[in-house]
């Protein structure tokens, strides 16, 4: 059918559903994949309207079912009828049954439905406590054999044979010339040219706290957790942007486009566009304009316009003309 896709965003998905009610009581959608899992979502007709979530049969889904934390929203084309926003939901869902929001309405013709998933978690067969895929399932653990890890680990942590000093904004660490080297182009060029660095042994990194300087090391020898990670990530873009890590700066733009909503899609699209990350300021610019979210931050929109660029104003602008142009 046409109207039978979902688009996705992050976390986000859309399903715009066209005449229904005068043709058809009930619609299904294509999968979509959101995590580890595809889902469908249908919508029913009779004295109330119902919106189900369900994964699509699988042997995944039947032997790592999905504990869904999730929020769902129908907004009416056409019309000033507020959104029908549902409350938080937290569900074990297996099939189509397992899930049905009731709305008392009797609208029909054009509308869109959006799921915003809060958290996905594997439910364990034998019970216990369901683990989240977010943000467990990043790659920061498996970048080296876990014996080679250790060894560097144990350099870091235990400054073995360090020959590098890095002061900080509030402290100093000790690291290897080496490993900073064989990890930046940057670093590389402090040592290999007769620079204050290589004749000190010192790094001046003084716009990063110790805390999240060490949190760039801990990447850069392979052991970072990924807890320490997500915490530090806009300052680890900072530091792979001015020393060129590449990896890392990918990295970080995967993470920071996975998990936009509302709340930093605005501080997402400064970050992209500062940093020239296309696909963040690509996933920011589909959140506002093509799934309609321009309307949840039109509060904070007037001081985000007078810090923003003013190339960004006339993106956001073509934007707009885009989204909005006649059929």
């Amino acid at each position: 059918m046409v109207d039978s896709k979902v688009e996705t965003i992050s976390r986000l998905a859309q399903w715009k559903i066209e005449n229904f009610g005068t043709t058809t009581n009930y619609k299904r959608s294509d999968p979509f994949k959101i995590g580890m899992w595809n889902w469908q979502l249908s919508v029913e007709k009779n004295r109330y309207m119902y919106i189900r979530l369900f994964p699509e049969p699988s042997r995944l889904s039947k032997e790592q079912p999905p504990l869904a934390r999730f929020v769902l929203r129908v907004t009416t084309s056409g019309s000033n009828r507020r959104p029908y926003i549902s409350p938080i939901h937290e569900r074990l869902l297996r099939t189509s049954d397992d899930f049905a929001w009731p709305i008392d309405s009797t609208f029909h013709g054009r509308f869109v439905i959006d799921v915003e998933f809060l958290d996905l978690k594997i439910y364990p067969l034998n019970g216990g406590e369901g683990s989240s895929i977010w943000p467990s399932d990043g790659l920061m653990q498996y970048l080296a054999t876990q014996s080679t890890l250790r060894c560097l680990s144990r350099m870091l942590n235990e400054s073995i044979h360090a020959d590098v000093t890095i002061n900080t904004a509030d402290g100093t660490l000790q690291a290897h010339k080496a490993i900073l080297s064989a990890s930046s182009p940057v670093f590389r060029s402090m040592f290999l040219h007769d620079l204050k660095e290589k004749e000190s042994s010192t790094i001046d990194i003084e716009d990063m706290s110790t805390e999240s300087c060490m949190a760039l090391l801990t990447y850069l020898y392979g052991t970072i957790n990924q807890e320490d990670f997500w915490k530090h990530r806009l300052a680890l873009l900072g530091a792979a942007n001015k020393y060129d890590i590449v990896d890392l700066k990918d990295a970080c733009e995967e993470s920071l486009l996975e998990d936009i909503n509302s709340g930093n899609v605005l501080e997402r699209l400064q970050e992209a566009w500062l940093y020239q990350l296309d696909k963040l300021k690509r996933g920011c610019l589909m959140y506002l304009f093509d799934f309609g979210k321009i309307y949840d931050v039109r509060d904070e929109m007037s001081d985000f316009f007078r810090q923003a660029d003013r190339e960004l104003m006339v993106e956001m602008f073509h934007e707009v003309l885009a989204v909005w142009k006649p059929a």
